[in-house]
C-alpha cells in the first residue's frame, strides 16, 4: 500500500529535548469546506470517548483540545518537536532543577481575560489538586508568578519539562470562571483555543467562534461535532456532505476515499501502540509467565494487522511503534508467532485438557481468561475477537468483556481485568519517557497508579528512573531500547499492532491534516478552500 510522504519515520532528533523557538505552520491538504450548505459552519465526525469537558477527568482533556477549545504551554510540530504556543519562550537552572517559562503578553482566554503566569500557574495547580496521574509527569516543590514569567521548581529533574506541559492534561483553564460559577464538566472550560463551547452533550458538541482569540483568525462562526462511533456510519456520513471531515476513517472503507478527488486523505503512521495490558499479579493466571509467554506466541500478529485489518495497522512486537526511531527491528521478540511452542509452554505450566472439550484445566480450573475491550474504536473487537480464535486453538478460553471507554481506566487502574486492549500515543509528551513510566514502573503503594497490572521489574525501574533525569538524547535513546527489550523478555504485554491514522476531508476545506500528536484536530487553520 503506498501512502503519502507523511508516513516517513519520525527522526529521533525530532523527538529530542528542544528548546525551538517556531510555531507550527498549517501545512494543509486541500480540501474544503461546508458539504452540508453553510461556510460559516464546519462538521467534524468523531468518535467522542468523553462523557464531560473536565479536562482533569480520566483522559477528557484530550477532548477539549481537539476540540479547539484548550491550549497548553508548548506544542509539538508535525515531527514531534516541542515548539512555543502559551509560552514564548523557557529555559532551565543550571542544577536543572528550576523551569522559566515567559508567558505570551497578547495570549487570552475566551472571555477575554488576559493568560497571565498567575492564571497559568492556578491552572496547573488544578491539575495536580485533581489528577493523581498528573504526578507522573514530574512533582513540583512550587510554582510561582513573577510578571509574565511562571517558575516551575522540581523534586527531580525533568528532562523534558515544555513535552511534559504539552500534554493535554496540562491545558490552561481559566480557574477564576470556575470560582465564578462555570461548570467546566457541563459548559466546557474557559480556555485559549479557537473556539468555545456552546453545548455539551455526549451525542453532538457545539461549538462556537471565540471572539477573543489571541493568534489570528478564526473561520468559522460554528462548528458542529457530531459523535458518530460506528465508523461506517462516520464514513456515509462524509460521503453524504453530512460532515466536512471525519476523523480515522476505519479499514474497510478509507479505500472509498482514496484517489477520489472530491476528498483528501491525510494519513500518517501514528505515534500509537494497540495493546492488551496482563494482568501479573499473584492470584492472577497470568502471574505465570509460562502462561504470558504462551498466549502471546498463540497470537498471529501479522495476520491480524495485514489481512482482517486490511494493512491499516502494522504487525505488533514492541512497545514502542517503528514510526519513532528506538531501533524497531533490532528488538529480539521472544514471543514471536509460534502455536507449537505456546502448547509446549502450557503443558510446562501443568495445564491440559483433561476432559476433552478443548479446554486446559487445572486442580479442575479451566484455563480461562476475560478479556476488556472497549468498541469505540473499531479495530478494537477484531483485535479480541482474532485473540479469541487463536486462543482457543491452544487450549485457552478466552472471554471477552466489552465496556464503556469512560470505565476502562478506573478498572486499568484497579487491575480489574486479565487482559485489558488499549490504544496508547506513546509519545504524549515528545518521547516514550511517560508512557512507558506509567504503564510498566512498579506502583509501590501507589507510586503509580496507572499500573494496575502488577508488572514489576527493578533492573526496569532503575533504567527508568535513569532516563527520567537524562537529559543526553543519545543516553536516553539507548535506556528505551534496553527497557523495551526488558519488557519483551518478561512478556509485560501483548503488542497487538500499531495504526494508520487519518483525517479525511471534504475538498470544500483545507487544512485539515493528522498531526502524529493526536490531540489537534480542529484548529485555526481549518478554513472554506474558496
Amino acid at each position: 500500500m503506498v501512502l503519502n510522504s507523511k508516513l516517513k519515520k519520525l527522526v529521533t532528533a525530532g523527538l529530542a529535548v528542544g528548546m525551538a523557538a517556531t510555531f507550527l505552520v498549517g501545512c494543509g491538504g486541500g480540501s474544503g469546506g461546508s458539504s452540508g450548505g453553510s461556510a460559516s459552519t464546519l462538521k467534524v465526525g468523531v468518535t467522542n470517548f468523553a462523557d464531560t469537558l473536565e479536562p482533569t477527568e480520566n483522559f477528557f482533556a484530550w477532548v477539549v483540545m481537539r476540540y479547539g477549545v484548550g491550549e497548553t504551554l508548548a506544542k509539538f510540530d508535525e515531527k514531534m518537536r516541542t515548539q512555543p504556543w502559551l509560552a514564548e519562550s523557557w529555559k532551565i537552572s543550571d542544577d536543572h532543577l528550576t523551569w522559566t517559562f515567559k508567558i505570551k503578553d497578547k495570549a487570552k482566554f475566551s472571555n477575554g481575560d488576559p493568560v497571565t503566569a498567575e492564571a497559568v500557574k492556578a491552572s496547573i495547580e488544578r491539575v495536580f489538586a485533581k489528577q493523581n496521574r498528573a504526578k507522573t509527569f514530574f512533582e513540583y516543590t512550587s510554582i510561582e508568578a513573577n510578571g509574565q514569567e511562571l517558575v516551575i521548581h522540581t523534586v527531580k529533574p525533568v528532562p523534558n519539562m515544555p513535552g511534559q506541559l504539552a500534554d493535554p492534561l496540562f491545558l490552561i483553564v481559566n480557574v477564576k470562571s470556575e470560582k465564578d460559577g462555570r461548570n467546566f464538566a457541563k459548559e466546557g472550560p474557559i480556555g485559549t483555543g479557537p473556539y468555545m463551547v456552546e453545548s455539551f452533550t455526549r451525542d453532538k458538541c457545539i461549538l462556537k467562534k471565540n471572539p477573543n482569540y489571541w493568534d489570528g483568525a478564526v473561520p468559522y462562526e460554528r462548528v458542529e461535532v457530531p459523535s458518530i462511533d460506528d465508523p461506517n456510519t462516520r464514513a456515509m456520513a462524509l460521503q453524504s456532505g453530512e460532515i466536512d471531515m471525519a476523523v480515522n476513517i476505519a479499514a474497510g472503507d478509507i479505500g472509498l476515499f482514496r484517489g477520489n478527488d472530491k476528498f483528501h486523505v491525510d494519513e500518517i503512521a501514528s505515534l500509537r501502540t494497540v495493546l492488551a495490558r496482563i494482568n501479573q499479579k499473584p492470584d492472577h493466571i497470568l502471574s505465570d509467565k509460562r502462561v504470558r509467554e504462551a498466549f502471546i506466541s498463540a497470537c498471529d500478529r501479522k495476520n491480524y494487522n495485514e489481512v482482517l485489518l486490511k494493512g491499516t495497522f502494522m504487525p505488533g512486537k514492541a512497545p514502542i511503534p517503528p514510526s519513532l526511531d528506538y531501533d524497531f527491528d533490532k528488538l529480539t521478540d521472544p514471543n514471536s508467532y509460534n502455536v507449537e511452542r505456546a502448547k509446549k509452554l502450557l503443558d510446562e505450566a501443568g495445564w491440559v485438557d483433561t476432559n476433552g472439550d478443548g479446554i486446559r484445566d487445572k486442580d479442575g480450573k479451566p484455563l480461562q481468561l476475560d478479556f476488556v475491550v472497549y468498541n469505540s474504536r473499531a479495530e478494537l473487537p477484531l483485535y479480541a475477537e482474532a485473540v479469541q480464535a487463536d486462543e482457543k486453538k491452544v487450549g485457552i478460553d478466552v472471554k471477552i468483556k466489552t465496556v464503556d471507554y469512560n470505565l476502562i481506566d478506573k478498572m486499568g487502574i484497579n487491575g480489574e481485568f486479565d487482559l485489558l486492549i488499549s490504544n496508547i500515543t506513546t509519545a504524549a509528551t515528545g518521547d516514550p519517557q511517560s508512557y512507558l513510566n506509567q504503564y510498566w514502573h512498579s506502583n509501590v503503594d501507589g507510586s503509580n497508579p496507572q499500573n494496575g497490572s502488577g508488572y514489576s521489574n527493578p533492573e526496569a525501574d532503575a533504567k527508568l528512573d535513569a532516563l527520567n533525569v537524562e537529559f543526553d538524547p543519545a543516553k536516553r535513546r539507548q535506556l528505551i531500547i534496553e527497557i523495551e527489550q526488558i519488557y519483551l523478555n518478561d512478556a509485560a504485554s501483548l503488542f497487538l499492532g500499531y495504526p494508520y491514522t487519518n483525517i479525511v476531508s471534504s475538498k470544500k476545506i483545507k487544512n485539515a491534516i493528522m498531526h502524529p500528536a493526536d490531540y489537534y484536530w480542529i484548529t485555526k487553520d481549518i478554513a472554506p478552500a474558496n
